[in-house]
C-alpha cells in the first residue's frame, strides 16, 4: 500500500471520533439574539427561519423605489374639476407591470378558466367563465364603422400584444387574484414542493384549483413533489424531518398581485429617478436629491421642461405617446404618421420612462385600486395614500376545530371566504373603528357630507379612479396628475390596466441596511 493511502486512512480514523462528538465539522446554526436558542436546529426547539433576502420581481414586474413626491395637478385645471389639488405624499417601494396587460395575457386567463372549470362538463360553471370575458361591444358607435374591432381586436393574433380593453375594474381585480395563484403555483412546482403532474389532472376541478391563501391555510393540499420528500429539502419540521407544506415565512411564494393604488401609479408614472442627480458619496453610496419642486408634466420626461434627449440629440418634436393630437387627428397623414397608431398601440411602444415602464401617458387609460372622491387629497394619509378599504377577516365555521377543512370555508371557485369585521369588536381600537372605510371623512356621518348618486352626482362608493390618457384623449389627460372615474362594473375601449405588487423590507433592498448607520470603532478588551 502506498504511503499516501496509509496517511489518508489514518487521517479518517483520527477525524471520525471528532465528527461523532461534534468536533470541527459540527454544523453551525444561527442563534436568536433574543433567547440564544439555535435556529433550524431540531435539538434546540426546531424553529425554522429563512434567511433574509430580497423579494424577487414576479413575471412582468419592475421594481420602483419609493419616495416622496407632489401628487396632483401639474397644469392648469382646464376641466375645472378641482379634484387633483397638489399634496406631498410618500409611497413605499413596490413592483409594477412593465407594460399594460395585453390581449394575449388575458386570453391565457380565459383559457385557464375554461379548462379548469370546464363549462361543457358542468354547465353550472358557465357563469364563472362568462363573467371574466371582456365586453368587446365597447368598440361600437352609432356613427362609426368599428364592427371589425368587435370581432377581431381581442382575438386576432395581430393584436396579441395590444392592451386588453373592455375590462371592468372587477374583472381586472379578479385577474390579479388569478395571476397571484398561477405564479405561486409555478414557484412551488419548480421548487419540487408540488408534483409537476398535478396540473394535468385539474380539468374540470375548479373548486380544487390551487389558491395561495387556501394552500397556506391548509385547505388545499396538492400532492408534494420529489424535492419536498428529499432529505436535501431545506424546509424541516421541529423534528428535523423534511417538510412538504410551504409557509409564507419560507420566502418561496410571492405577495399578491393587485391593482396599483392611485398614489403608486402616479409616482411610477412621474419616475423622478430619471431626473435626480446621483452624486457619489464615499460613506453611503448614492443619494438622490429632492426635485419635486420641478414637477414634470408627462411620464416620459427626463427633465421638467418635458424634453427627451439621446446621444444624437434631442427627441423634441417626436411623438412620445399614443394620443389624439387634435380633432380628427389620431395618427397623422399617410407617409408621415405621427404616433403611428390609430387605435391602442402595442404595449411596448414608445419610450419607457425612468423606471423602465411603458405607456404611463397615453395608449389606454388604466384602472387603479382607489375609490374616487374629488377632495380625498385634503384628508388622505400622506403615506401610502389610498381610499377603498373594507376590512375583512377569515370566515370561521367552527372556532373549536383544528382541522382547516372544518374551521374555514372555500367558495365554488376555490377561494377562501372572508367576512367583514364587526364594528362592535373594533370599538376599543385606536387606529380604526369601522370596517367600512370607503366613505371615511367623505360621505359619512363624520364628515357630514353625502352623495346622492344619480340625483346630484355620479360619484358613488363603486366609482373607481382612472389614470393616464388614452389613444382617444387630448394631451391634457396625459399628465399623471389628472384623474377621472367610472363605475367598477363598466368598461370602455379606452381603459385597460396593469398589476402591481407590494415590496417588503428595506426600501432600497434587504441587501442594504435600512436607516443611517454609524460605524463605531471600539477596541476589544
Amino acid at each position: 500500500m502506498k504511503l499516501t493511502q496509509l496517511f489518508f486512512i489514518a487521517a479518517v480514523i483520527a477525524i471520525a471520533p471528532a465528527c461523532k462528538n461534534g468536533g470541527p465539522f459540527k454544523k453551525k446554526f444561527d442563534k436568536s439574539n433574543a433567547t440564544g436558542w439555535n435556529y433550524n436546529d431540531k435539538n434546540s426547539g426546531g424553529f425554522n427561519v429563512a434567511k433574509a433576502k430580497d423579494i424577487k420581481a414576479g413575471p412582468g414586474l419592475v421594481f420602483v423605489q419609493g419616495g416622496t413626491f407632489v401628487m396632483g395637478a401639474a397644469e392648469e385645471d382646464v376641466m375645472a374639476d378641482w379634484n387633483n389639488v397638489p399634496k406631498r405624499v410618500t409611497v413605499n417601494s413596490f413592483f409594477i407591470d412593465k407594460t399594460e396587460v395585453a390581449n394575449i395575457h388575458y386570453r391565457e386567463y380565459l383559457f385557464w378558466l375554461n379548462r379548469i372549470f370546464d363549462p361543457a362538463g358542468d354547465p353550472a360553471n358557465q357563469p364563472i367563465v362568462d363573467a371574466a370575458y371582456p365586453d368587446t361591444l365597447v368598440w361600437r358607435s352609432e356613427l362609426a364603422y368599428n364592427e371589425p374591432y368587435v370581432e377581431y381586436y381581442f382575438r386576432h393574433p395581430s393584436f396579441n400584444y395590444y392592451p386588453v380593453v373592455g375590462v371592468s375594474w372587477k374583472q381586472a381585480h379578479d385577474y390579479c387574484l388569478w395571476r397571484t395563484d398561477r405564479v405561486n403555483e409555478l414557484a412551488l412546482i419548480n421548487g419540487g414542493y408540488i408534483n409537476k403532474n398535478e396540473m394535468k389532472n385539474m380539468q374540470g376541478k375548479g373548486a380544487d384549483a390551487f389558491n395561495t391563501k387556501a394552500y397556506l391555510l391548509g385547505l388545499t393540499t396538492p400532492p408534494p413533489g420529489t424535492a419536498a420528500k428529499s432529505k436535501k429539502n431545506p424546509l424541516t419540521d421541529p423534528n428535523g424531518r423534511p417538510r412538504t407544506q410551504v409557509t409564507f415565512e419560507d420566502g418561496i411564494m410571492s405577495p399578491d398581485y393587485r391593482l396599483p393604488t392611485e398614489a403608486e401609479w402616479e409616482y411610477a408614472a412621474l419616475a423622478y429617478i430619471a431626473q435626480n442627480p446621483q452624486p457619489r458619496r464615499k460613506e453611503k453610496g448614492q443619494r438622490g436629491e429632492e426635485l419635486v419642486a420641478n414637477k414634470q408634466v408627462y411620464s416620459w420626461s427626463n427633465n421638467y421642461n418635458g424634453l427627451r434627449d439621446n446621444r444624437r440629440g434631442s427627441w423634441q418634436g417626436e411623438m412620445l405617446a399614443n394620443f389624439k393630437r387634435g380633432s380628427g387627428d389620431l395618427m397623422g397623414v399617410a407617409g408621415g404618421l405621427n404616433d403611428r397608431s390609430a387605435l391602442p398601440a402595442p404595449v411596448e411602444s414608445y419610450y419607457p420612462n425612468g423606471f423602465g415602464i411603458f405607456n404611463m401617458s397615453g395608449n389606454v387609460s388604466e384602472w387603479v385600486a382607489d375609490v374616487y372622491r374629488p377632495m380625498t387629497y385634503e384628508v388622505g394619509d400622506d403615506f401610502n395614500y389610498y381610499r377603498g378599504n373594507v376590512f375583512k377577516k377569515l370566515k370561521v365555521i367552527d372556532p373549536t376545530s383544528n382541522d382547516p377543512s372544518t374551521r374555514y370555508e372555500k367558495d365554488s371557485t376555490g377561494k377562501v371566504k372572508y367576512v367583514n369585521e364587526e364594528d362592535a369588536d373594533l370599538a376599543k381600537r385606536r387606529n380604526y373603528q369601522k370596517n367600512y372605510a370607503i366613505n371615511y371623512l367623505d360621505g359619512d356621518s363624520l364628515s357630514g357630507a353625502s352623495y346622492g348618486y344619480g340625483i346630484t352626482t355620479l360619484v358613488s362608493d363603486k366609482s373607481r379612479v382612472i389614470k393616464g390618457g388614452s389613444w382617444l384623449d387630448m394631451p391634457y389627460w396625459l399628465g399623471p396628475g389628472t384623474r377621472r372615474f367610472l363605475e367598477e362594473d363598466q368598461s370602455t375601449s379606452t381603459i385597460g390596466f396593469r398589476c402591481a405588487m407590494t415590496y417588503f423590507g428595506a426600501p432600497e433592498g434587504n441587501r442594504t441596511r435600512a436607516g443611517n448607520y454609524w460605524q463605531t470603532k471600539r477596541q476589544r478588551r
